[in-house]
Formats: structure tokens, C-alpha cells, sequence
């Protein structure tokens, strides 16, 4: 009897992690099969045809990217038919539970939705709270659009700050992305912004302009720590530099498996890289920890061979009255596809999908240390 309840467990446990590991998949089957639901309309190709993406924030943990890990958040996917898929308003925040605060280290908080009281708004006087708006869309001529706009605040919480504003570093107000890729020859991305602000060294937030050539702003020595704990820092001396710039390749996003290209491609969307450079409180540098997010990633596909359909409305890519089609990648983790050594903290992908929530967090900054330890070991046996 024992062997054949250990021989259920093991199945069931097999099965679990199957369904799990191939979350990402099913969803996006299931929301195929409900985009083809409409009676007389055709449906596009799931693997090669006209197809768009959403996203409104997501982060990558460390510079090594074969060790390093990342949080994404729920992918907006357009339908098989002509239909929109929205974010849905309960995401206001990343990390927006638990498991996403564990692998985003715990310090840092992308804002990015409404706030019923001005007292727990994390923007500057002046900048109203506002529903995000991010939707990917196959418009009635089976052009594929998509769109992301909101306000997003970046706050370091280990600041200890009485109000939310008190710990915020970066600001982009009225920030907006969208692609269209209306045929062969009409793909167009584009990134805008009203305001940037920025918390510089002398601790004031205020506005700083982008450079008008399309360029990188880069701002640097900001009092800013770690996304996430690390043994021996102090955020007094700890020290951090940001560079804010726009999506310009498809693979500067942060992204699923399922978020595909096509033959021809548009991007759009604000990359901020962040170096922090950790010190220990008598200013001794204890190592550099790398954080990417991409807030507002959108992107639209076409085949090379695309012909969009005619339809009613003001022409190729306008939609009137599309319906709403949920389609959506989930939120998860995404890590290394390669098996690790024992002694490895890397996790291969189908465990990073179950438990990358406990792992990612700590990735850039333990694996930082221990490259520390050798070099210093190294030195030793040199006799430096």
C-alpha cells in the first residue's frame, strides 16, 4: 500500500509541476480559442501572423544575463480575431504581492496606477493619480497596434521616508508608447514623455530635461540603494547611477517566451538601467548590483507577405467598437533554461516558473559576493 500511495504522490507531483511549468502556453491556447469565437471571421495565424504585445512594467536582476533573473508582469497579447486585450485595473504596483516583493529584492516599488487619497500618492504636487491604460490590439483590418500610458513612480522604500513621495527617485509623468504596423513599409514605434523627475544628490526632486536629440539621460551619484538587502551596506554611502532611455530593439525588452517577432517588427517603450554601487558604512565599495526594467514594452508584427483587410471606420488600423478579448501571458519568473551545478544558484526555467519568487531577489547581489570571495581568494594564493 505504501508503494502505491508513494507511486499517486510522485504522479500528482509530476503532473503539478507539467501544468505549472506550461502555464504560459495554455494560456495563451485558451485565449486563442476564444478569440475564434466569433462567427464569419477568420482567424490569423497564431505562430506566424499579425500579432501585438502590452506590457506596463518589468524588471531584470542582475547584468550577467545567463545568471541572472526576471520579474514579469502580465503580457497583454492581441487576439486571433479583431479584438482588444486590456490590463485589468488591479495592478497598480510591482511588486503587487508578496512573491513579486521577494523577487524584486524588497526595496524597490514601480507605481503605476491610481491612488484613491493624495496622501499615499507617490508622484510631486501637481501630478493627479490616473488609471493606466495598456492594450494590445488586432484592429478590424487585422492590423496589429498596441499601446501603454500611465504615470510610473520608481521609489527606494529603504529610505524610511514618512510618505510615499518622500522615497521616491524617478518620476516619468504622461509617459506613453505605441506601435502600429499597419503594412509592409508603415511599421512605426514611438516613446514619449511630459516630465521626467529625479531625486538628485542634494535630495530635492525636480525635473530634468531628456535630450532632444532621442539620446540617453544619464544621471549619476543618486542617494538611492539596492532593489534588495545586502550584507554589510549602508544606505548613507551607498550611491547609484541611472540611465533613462527608449526602446529601440525588440530585444531590449523584457519579455516571455510567448512574446514573439514577426518578419517585420516595431518596439516601443523606456528602459531605465540603474548601477548601484554598494558601499559598507566607512565608505568601503563593496560591489556593483545591476537592475534593467522596461516600463510601457509594447511591439506589433506583420509577415513580410501582410495585406491588411478592408474595413469600415477612418482606414487602415482604426477600430471602432472593438470587443474586449482577454488575452493575456501570466505574471512570472523567468531564470537561466540551462542546468546548474549544485553549487550553482542559478534555477533552470521550469523551476523558475514555480519558485523564482524566492530566489531572484538575492541572485544579483549573493552571486556578486561570491565573486568578491574568489577574487579575493585568488589574490591570496598570488600573495598580493
Amino acid at each position: 500500500m505504501k508503494t502505491v500511495a508513494a507511486t499517486r504522490a510522485r504522479t500528482a507531483a509530476k503532473v503539478l509541476v507539467t501544468t505549472f511549468a506550461t502555464l504560459p502556453v495554455l494560456a495563451l491556447a485558451a485565449a486563442g480559442a476564444e478569440a475564434q469565437t466569433a462567427p464569419g471571421t477568420q482567424a490569423v495565424d497564431e505562430k506566424s501572423g499579425p500579432v501585438s504585445f502590452a506590457n506596463i512594467a518589468s524588471v531584470r536582476l542582475g547584468g550577467d544575463p545567463q545568471h541572472g533573473g526576471a520579474l514579469i508582469t502580465e503580457t497583454q497579447r492581441s487576439p486571433l480575431t479583431p479584438g482588444q486585450s486590456r490590463l485589468g485595473s488591479d495592478r497598480l504596483a510591482v511588486p503587487k504581492n508578496d512573491s513579486e516583493r521577494t523577487t524584486f529584492g524588497g526595496n524597490y516599488e514601480i507605481d503605476l496606477g491610481k491612488y484613491a487619497r493624495a496622501s499615499e500618492s507617490p508622484y510631486p504636487a501637481g501630478i493627479a493619480s490616473r488609471d493606466h491604460e495598456v492594450v494590445a490590439t488586432l484592429e478590424a483590418t487585422n492590423v496589429p497596434t498596441a499601446s501603454a500610458a500611465t504615470n510610473y513612480a520608481l521609489r527606494d522604500n529603504a529610505r524610511g521616508g514618512a510618505k510615499p513621495v518622500d522615497n521616491t527617485m524617478l518620476v516619468l509623468e504622461g509617459a506613453r508608447s505605441a506601435v502600429d504596423c499597419a503594412a509592409p513599409g508603415k511599421v512605426t514605434g514611438s516613446s514619449s514623455v511630459t516630465r521626467v523627475w529625479v531625486r538628485g544628490e542634494d535630495g530635492r526632486l525636480r525635473q530634468v530635461a531628456m535630450p532632444g536629440d532621442g539620446s540617453a539621460l544619464r544621471v549619476t551619484n543618486l542617494q538611492m540603494g539596492a532593489p534588495g538587502k545586502v550584507p554589510e551596506a549602508d544606505h548613507g554611502t551607498t550611491r547609484s547611477d541611472v540611465e533613462i532611455s527608449r526602446v529601440t530593439a525588440f530585444d531590449q525588452l523584457v519579455k516571455q517566451d510567448g512574446w514573439r517577432s514577426g518578419d517585420l517588427t516595431a518596439q516601443g517603450g523606456w528602459r531605465l538601467q540603474i548601477t548601484t554601487h554598494v558601499r559598507a558604512a566607512d565608505n568601503t565599495e563593496l560591489q556593483d548590483v545591476q537592475t534593467g526594467i522596461v516600463l510601457g514594452g509594447v511591439s506589433c508584427s506583420i509577415p513580410k507577405d501582410f495585406k491588411p483587410n478592408a474595413a469600415g471606420g477612418t482606414g487602415t488600423g482604426a477600430t471602432t467598437q472593438q470587443p474586449s478579448v482577454p488575452t493575456e501571458v501570466p505574471a512570472g519568473y523567468l531564470g537561466t533554461a540551462a542546468a546548474a551545478p549544485a553549487d550553482d544558484l542559478r534555477v533552470p526555467l521550469g523551476a523558475g516558473l514555480l519558485g523564482g519568487g524566492v530566489v531572484f531577489g538575492a541572485l544579483a547581489i549573493v552571486l556578486g559576493r561570491r565573486r568578491s570571495a574568489r577574487s579575493v581568494r585568488s589574490a591570496s594564493s598570488r600573495g598580493e
